[in-house]
């Protein structure tokens, strides 16, 4: 089996049974969805269409990545993909088009494949860095949302429930810097992404902050922070977030980014 569809949830009404319609609406059908369901009392899971793709597994957890976590435990997917709950597929054909990407580019380490995701708040189309490096690394990682891991990433080492906001982040940072994974940039929008979740209330993006500067002590030396948060600081990074997150602006702010990745791509190919 190719891919693992995890999808999380509690008490998550008509959102559970929509982003699993979306799921069944590929057509490339070699995967499992796995619903791990924090116990819910709305009736949502009972709801859901029963069918041989389907593995629901309830139990109490103690937050999401917990329970992300246990439901590792149960996939038997080559490729573990996390849809959260009012997420959906891009369109029918992602499933297919990121398999034949794994067929073209498969390599001997763990790999993980990314793409871009398409924010409804905004309505605006998010690349991701095309090339993960250092910097990158400090600034903008794919979300979960774009990536499909190799199942040995998350069976070795699971993510970090310390961490209530940022331990797909940090995880993303293990998996780049201490597991020597490759990384694979898809160019295709993957997910639509629905937005003001948990991690982007006020509290929370508090909370991200704080351990975003936790994890990447953990990464990386003291000089290279105060070089990226240099670079943040005179290419107004407070700015870009409130261009990017501005239904008004967003749509222009992420068309600049996508051409300067592809200029930067274009000038890397013409050096080698």
């Amino acid at each position: 089996m190719t891919f693992s569809i995890i999808v999380v949830c509690y008490n998550a009404g008509e959102k559970l049974r929509k982003t699993i319609e979306s799921i069944r609406r590929q057509t490339e059908k070699d995967y499992e969805i796995i619903v791990q369901d924090g116990l819910s009392t709305d009736g949502s899971v009972e709801r859901l269409p029963a069918g041989a793709d389907l593995k629901i597994c309830r139990e109490r957890d103690e937050g999401i990545y917990d329970a992300m976590n246990r439901a590792v435990s149960h996939a038997a997917g080559a490729y573990l993909f996390f849809l959260n709950c009012g997420d959906y597929f891009a369109d029918e054909k992602v499933l297919a088009k990121v398999k034949q990407a794994i067929k073209e580019k498969k390599g001997s380490r763990p790999m993980i494949f990314y793409g871009n995701i398409r924010e409804r708040v905004t309505g605006a189309h998010v690349m991701s860095n095309p090339k993960i490096d250092d910097f990158a690394c400090y600034r903008n990682v794919p979300c979960h949302q774009a990536c499909f891991y190799d199942r040995r990433l998350l069976k070795k080492r699971g993510f970090r429930t310390c961490y209530r906001v940022r331990a797909d982040y940090e995880h993303f940072l293990w998996c780049y810097y201490r597991a020597r994974a490759a990384m694979a940039y898809m160019p295709l929008v993957v997910a639509s992404y629905e937005g003001d979740g948990f991690s982007e209330n006020r509290e929370n993006r508090k909370r991200s902050a704080v351990e975003h500067a936790h994890i990447v002590k953990k990464y990386m030396g003291r000089r290279q922070i105060w070089k990226y948060r240099l670079v943040m600081l005179l290419t107004l990074a407070p700015l870009r977030t409130f261009l990017s997150g501005n239904r008004a602006t967003a749509g222009i702010y992420q068309e600049i980014k996508r051409r300067l990745y592809r200029m930067k791509n274009a000038v890397e190919k013409i050096e080698k």
